[in-house]
């Protein structure tokens, strides 16, 4: 599937049913492409998270635009490395980094930091408790750093969420 607009979250659930956020995908993204690798359980459950549009392409067809179109295939290797990279750059931040800094690189990601012609970023709706799912702590924690990054001036909110890229940058290198 070819995400056009939108907004899409990918979640996996354990065998106890706790479920965790592990991905945020937005406009430009594929996802739902392991079944072009024979697989045939998915691991993983995608919902749209704001009015989304999608294009929906038979595994069949996908095949054979990647061998004819080499702009597409092109595009599509391209979000498939910039996702496989992103996936070892979670895990490190996992492993490594304080929850402060874990939202901070997610709220980045979600507006979609270093895109071109974008100083800030507008966020796709998303809970507290998701961006506590998706770095592994408590609401409560994100709304303590919420608010900490707030009133620093690197995030305004009041319905959506609005980025000072710039800002949150110093917080990610302090």
């Amino acid at each position: 599937m070819y995400l056009r607009e939108g907004g899409v979250k990918l979640t996996v659930v354990n065998a106890a049913g706790k479920e965790a956020v592990v991905e945020i995908l937005g406009p430009g993204d594929f996802f739902g492409v392991r079944c072009l690798a024979s697989r045939s359980v998915y691991t993983a459950t995608a919902t749209a998270i704001v009015p989304t549009t999608l294009l929906v392409i038979d595994k069949g067809e996908m095949i054979r635009v990647l061998h004819a179109e080499h702009d597409i295939s092109d595009r599509f290797i391209a979000n498939m490395l910039k996702r496989n990279a992103r996936g070892g750059e979670a895990l490190v931040d996992q492993l490594f980094n304080s929850s402060e800094k874990r939202l901070a690189r997610t709220l980045l990601l979600l507006a979609r930091y270093g895109k071109p012609g974008h100083p800030q970023g507008v966020l796709p709706k998303v809970s507290q408790e998701m961006l506590a799912e998706m770095i592994g702590t408590t609401r409560p924690r994100v709304n303590l750093f919420m608010n900490k990054f707030r009133k620093l001036g690197f995030i305004e909110y009041k319905s959506d969420i609005h980025v000072n890229h710039s800002l949150l940058n110093v917080v990610l290198h302090d």
